[in-house]
């Protein structure tokens, strides 16, 4: 896992974004691409409420509001990058090195935002991406695209930006393809914690032996790994699981991402759902 594009908004989400990258890319020596597309009035309009319904002086206000606030998301969005960049020390390339050094390089595109920021994640390794706080011209369900449409892990930032994700690592375990998945696609970040909890909750497809089976099979990659079966009666799964997370103190969940809409698969299940809208800590996802 040596390559991570970091989507860029612009906005204060950035930060969080920012850091959770750089918590992921540190232990990893990872190159980090940070990536801005600028959405134009004509698709900004489309997410953008109430644009719908306008006409006349109105529309043509409307689309000039929208392009005003994309020149200054790209502006915001420059300036987040070289302060960061600055800040961390970190060496600006588009060149690969033999070193395990961090590095970083800018990107700016124009447009087609969903279709860019799927084709650059498939030709990265993971993809960091932050809750939009307010409209920002991009598709609302913008975390779950990319994670059905990229087949890369989705690393999902908190509110909070973290100090690290090496510390202790929830391993979210389920009898399924997804979740097998994301053990393998999060095993680099794995082989660099200091404490790794597999949990699987009990009667969700999942067993204290399959558990007690998956951090065995985590010794043999040299990762010290331990078991757990939780339980809360009638408490939804993505509850039990934070609270379990708070628990450990996780620094990081790894876990599955299940699609349940069999039409286009842009719904997902309760458990999956609730993380990428309510995690309060990063959570690692491949569907």
């Amino acid at each position: 896992m040596k390559t991570i594009l970091v989507p860029v908004g612009g906005s204060e989400t950035d930060h969080t974004v920012f850091a959770t990258a750089l918590a992921a890319a540190r232990p990893l020596g990872a190159h980090l691409e940070f990536l801005h597309i600028r959405v134009t009035p004509g698709q900004a309009a489309v997410y953008a409420p109430h644009v719908d319904f306008a006409q006349g002086g109105a529309l043509r206000d409307a689309i000039s509001r929208l392009d005003v606030e994309a020149e200054r998301r790209s502006r915001a969005a420059a300036r987040h990058f070289r302060h960061f960049c600055e800040q961390q020390g970190l060496v600006i390339t588009d060149t690969p090195s033999r070193t395990r050094s961090m590095s970083a390089v800018w990107r700016e595109e124009s447009d087609d935002a969903l279709e860019r920021l799927t084709y650059r994640a498939r030709h990265n390794d993971l993809v960091v991406v932050g809750r939009a706080s307010r409209a920002d011209g991009l598709p609302p369900d913008l975390i779950e695209r990319i994670l059905l449409d990229s087949g890369r892990p989705v690393l999902i930032a908190p509110a909070r930006a973290p100090e690290t994700l090496a510390g202790t690592i929830l391993v979210c375990w389920k009898e399924t393809a997804e979740a097998a998945r994301a053990l393998t696609a999060a095993l680099p970040l794995l082989a660099h914690s200091k404490r790794v909890v597999v949990v699987s909750v009990e009667g969700a497809k999942a067993s204290l032996a399959g558990a007690l089976d998956i951090a065995q099979q985590l010794r043999w990659h040299g990762i010290t790994a331990e078991a757990t079966c939780v339980t809360g009666e009638a408490q939804p799964t993505g509850e039990l699981l934070q609270s379990t997370a708070r628990h450990y103190d996780a620094d990081l969940l790894v876990m599955g991402g299940y699609g349940f809409s069999r039409m286009r698969e842009l719904v997902f299940g309760g458990c999956t759902q609730f993380f990428i809208d309510h995690a309060e800590r990063p959570v690692f996802l491949v569907h």
